[in-house]
């Protein structure tokens, strides 16, 4: 799911009215239907949220910007993908067209709000991804076992092949160690992982999509979370690890390291080093206290992302001012 698809339910139990769009699969459609929900929504709403993406998806983004601009529409764009930046190198006059003439740029990481700054844009305001933590029960890691999880999409971008060829390194020493790759697919990455695990005869676990409560459910039998991303910025699903008490070892990229304190938070290693994750791997689990300190803190920087505190700066920036009707909360 997209943020939005996350956000919209959560502003509905707040007192705000949303209307969302698009869940059409056909890419022509799904813009379509954006756009004339817009205009169709034009003289009652206050605010346009956009799910703004660095990919293909950049323009829905700037579809939507363009025509709130037309109707005097304020709109936020709401910004994911560790891609971002170059998205505005390339297309410098879309991208300003959409961030310059928003209302104000949510950014939900210090990684992009930096980069934002950089290229010139001020009106930025920093609100992290959120997850409920009440739904994410922690639990204890201190004497680890070599089980490893993964839960991410099988795309390209994600080197998911990473995780596989983390594990082979990992089995010479820790013969009993085994993996878990969870989430749908979304291109040929899922059949690149499963050919090398059956040639190679690996112990790897391939369930698929799973709901959310299911994969949560599964997460108490592993002690390690892998994130093997080439491109990133705030993945949700390792904030979900580190709530869960799952130390967390992953790549150096995009915004992670504004996610991650390295040796503090979780242990970072360079995108595409097998050796390298193998040996952040091998370091918690030659030591408890490690793993320990790694598992609290983690715990409690997901604790700053609980949507009891997020839902807070969204209200600051979406409550009426002085000059709406106090009963007026569209977004």
């Amino acid at each position: 799911p997209t943020s939005v698809d996350i956000l919209g339910p959560l502003l509905k139990k707040e007192g705000f009215v949303v209307k969302t769009a698009s869940g059409k699969k056909n890419k022509v459609l799904r813009m379509l239907h954006m756009l004339l929900t817009v205009y169709g929504n034009r003289k009652k709403t206050d605010f346009v949220l956009i799910d703004t993406y660095s990919s293909l998806n950049f323009w829905y983004a700037w579809a939507v910007a363009l025509l709130c601009q037309r109707r005097n529409l304020k709109y936020i764009p709401i910004l994911h993908g560790g891609d971002l930046p170059k998205r505005i190198q390339g297309s410098p006059e879309q991208s300003a067209a959409v961030f310059g003439g928003a209302h104000i740029n949510v950014v939900p990481s210090l990684y992009l709000k930096e980069a934002l700054e950089k290229a010139g844009y001020t009106n930025l305001k920093y609100i992290p991804n959120s997850i409920p933590l009440k739904n994410y029960e922690f639990k204890e890691r201190r004497d680890l076992q070599p089980k490893l999880l993964w839960v991410r999409a099988f795309a390209e971008i994600y080197d998911p092949l990473l995780a596989v060829k983390t594990l082979e390194l990992l089995l010479p020493d820790h013969p009993g160690a085994e993996l878990c790759m969870i989430g749908p697919r979304k291109d040929d990455s899922l059949k690149a992982c499963m050919d090398y695990v059956r040639e190679r005869e690996l112990p790897v676990a391939f369930p698929g999509r799973l709901e959310k409560e299911e994969w949560i459910a599964r997460a108490s039998d592993f002690d390690i979370f892998l994130n093997t991303t080439g491109v990133d910025n705030t993945p949700v699903s390792v904030m979900e690890a580190m709530a869960l008490g799952l130390p967390v070892v992953s790549t150096n990229v995009g915004g992670i390291p504004y996610l991650l304190e390295a040796g503090r938070t979780g242990m970072l290693v360079p995108p595409g080093n097998a050796a390298g994750m193998a040996g952040a791997v091998n370091a918690l689990l030659g030591s408890s206290e490690k793993a320990w300190e790694l598992s609290l803190a983690g715990r409690r920087k997901a604790e700053t992302f609980d949507w009891e505190v997020v839902k807070q700066e969204w209200k600051k920036l979406l409550l009426p001012g002085p000059e709406y009707p106090k009963n007026h909360q569209n977004a």
